[in-house]
């Protein structure tokens, strides 16, 4: 009797011990991490607890000697295809201000809009962060709500139905129409967009830094058209494009 009474007694404080530990986990916000990871997934608020200090630690002064406040009220993502590179601009009250340009590495497909799907395309135009994917099985993503209205447009004008869909910014360095940014650049930019709010940020991606065609690309007849409007948009936001230096 005496040995099933310790027993019991091992069981209880066993019992109580696991239901501290699990308290303490929840009370520090550690428990959702614990079980994520346990699942298999995670949560933006998850990723953020790991990124958001360090990405705070790289960015914040940069931001205050850019004259902007950080978070930012808006962020204007810039790519250009044939430079492999994307431009990081934002803004407080005042005119957008360029505060890192990053390497791509790597952007599949070759210079021209994107047109169907399966072409490896990475598409060309002016567009919006509809997603944060913090489960990408590239790291981190950040999804784009390509086809836009221009793409679906001229989809129907060419009798084109299959355009393709989930670009994404994301991390690694492997691409099937989507900008593969790397591991730590993907963290950057996820936790600032995250922060801004996805509704707070733009993306243009653009053949090139002048925005013109190449006579050695074959392009649709709406090219122009679009390029136009690329130029309009970077033209708005003041945004220079190097292309004169």
């Amino acid at each position: 009797m005496f040995h099933l009474k310790k027993k019991s007694a091992f069981i209880v404080l066993g019992l109580v011990l696991v239901c501290s530990g699990v308290y303490l986990l929840r009370k520090s916000g550690s428990i959702s991490y614990l079980f994520a990871i346990i699942k298999g997934k995670k949560t933006v608020d998850q990723v953020l607890q790991r990124t958001e200090p360090i990405v705070d630690r790289k960015y914040k002064e940069l931001f205050s000697s850019k004259g902007i406040s950080y978070p930012p009220a808006e962020i204007l993502l810039v790519a250009y295809k044939l430079e492999k590179s994307l431009e990081l601009w934002a803004r407080s009250s005042g005119d957008f201000k360029l505060i890192r340009s990053f390497p791509i590495q790597k952007a599949s497909g070759k210079l021209g809009p994107k047109l169907a799907e399966g072409d490896s395309q990475v598409p060309e135009g002016i567009y919006q962060i509809i997603g944060l994917n913090p489960n990408s099985s590239f790291h981190l993503s950040l999804k784009l709500n390509y086809p836009n209205d221009f793409d679906l447009e001229k989809g129907r004008l060419d009798h084109r139905d299959r355009l393709g869909n989930d670009i994404f910014i994301h991390g690694k360095a492997a691409s099937i129409g989507c900008l593969a940014m790397g591991d730590e650049i993907i963290e950057d930019l996820f936790t600032l967009v995250a922060k801004t709010g996805k509704e707070n940020v733009s993306v243009i991606i653009s053949p090139n830094r002048k925005v013109n065609k190449l006579p050695e690309v074959v392009y649709p007849n709406w090219a122009e058209e679009l390029y136009t409007d690329i130029k309009r948009e970077l033209y708005i936001k003041k945004i220079n494009t190097g292309s004169d230096r």
